[in-house]
């Protein structure tokens, strides 16, 4: 039996992801899909700092064993995450918020596979068939007929592409995490975070440094909404993380999935989008499917 703190530390990751994620899109009209994810990784990393400051207070015997596996499981999440990111914000765009996070779930079936391929994570008969009813309901929205944004069919492949990365990043973050420091989950979860972030952060500075200097100078003139924007993603992946580090990737992806409908309030709330039926029944199903992969 899993600690039962990964499921509310998953649900608020959730909630804060949303927020990030509605922040995130708010800057990405003049910063760009990079600019907008440099936001969430440049401006959460003094936050995640701080966390792993205050971590290592309350578990101040713990120890960061930084082995050549850990910084595999980092290098390859972080990068794969920063894909799943700009993929995700594109997808909203052009498929609507609330569908490009419904879309994101995607990484579910993906997670549940590469959890038993890589860990050796056992989902019951009951859950392996809601990780076959969510993929139907995903692929009942990856065609948004009448989704908002001019463009919803690639709109749905950026999301389906959002959602594979996520998947791996699933996996290799509860490696991470599990492999820094098992006997202390939470200082090895905000420190995994830190450590990621400044990669993350760093390799797109350069880049973007390179490349599109403009996306820069769009973040610093946005510095209230991409600060707000970091804290929030601070918090989430901090929560994502630590619930990664007591459970299998697949049922915390599953409980995750209560982003999907405080998307869909969000998206009506500050970007004017409704869901059409066909969305909804989808949602639902994928809301199903992910309620019996939890119960392992």
């Amino acid at each position: 039996m899993f600690n039962l703190i990964w499921i509310p530390a998953t649900v608020g990751a959730s909630f804060f992801q949303v927020a990030r994620n509605g922040l995130q899109r708010s800057i990405l009209p003049t910063a760009g899909p990079w600019g907008a994810t440099l936001v969430r990784f440049l401006f959460g990393l003094p936050f995640s700092l701080a966390f792993t400051g205050v971590a290592f207070l309350l578990e101040p015997t713990a120890q960061a064993h930084l082995t050549p596996g850990f910084w595999f499981a980092s290098t390859s999440g972080a990068l794969t995450q920063m894909v799943a990111t700009a993929a995700l914000l594109v997808a909203m765009r052009r498929g609507g918020f609330a569908v490009g996070t419904a879309l994101q779930q995607s990484s579910l079936p993906l997670a549940a596979i590469l959890g038993l391929i890589i860990f050796h994570d056992r989902l019951n008969t009951i859950a392996w068939i809601g990780v076959a009813v969510t993929t139907l309901g995903l692929m009942a929205l990856t065609w948004p007929r009448g989704a908002m944004g001019a463009q919803p069919i690639s709109g749905a492949a950026f999301g389906l592409t959002s959602g594979l990365c996520f998947g791996f990043s699933l996996n290799a973050v509860r490696h991470a995490v599990t492999t820094l420091d098992p006997a202390h989950p939470l200082f090895a979860s905000v420190a995994s975070v830190s450590v990621a972030q400044a990669m993350q952060s760093t390799v797109l500075l350069v880049w973007l440094g390179l490349r599109d200097r403009k996306s820069l100078a769009a973040i610093g003139a946005s510095w209230r909404e991409s600060l707000a924007a970091g804290l929030c993603g601070s918090i989430a992946s901090a929560l994502w993380f630590l619930a990664l580090g007591l459970a299998p990737a697949a049922p915390v992806r599953a409980v995750g999935v209560v982003e999907a409908p405080i998307a869909a309030i969000a998206g009506r709330r500050f970007f004017a989008e409704r869901l059409h039926a066909r969305q909804l029944l989808a949602g639902l199903a994928v809301i199903v499917g992910v309620v019996l992969t939890s119960l392992h």
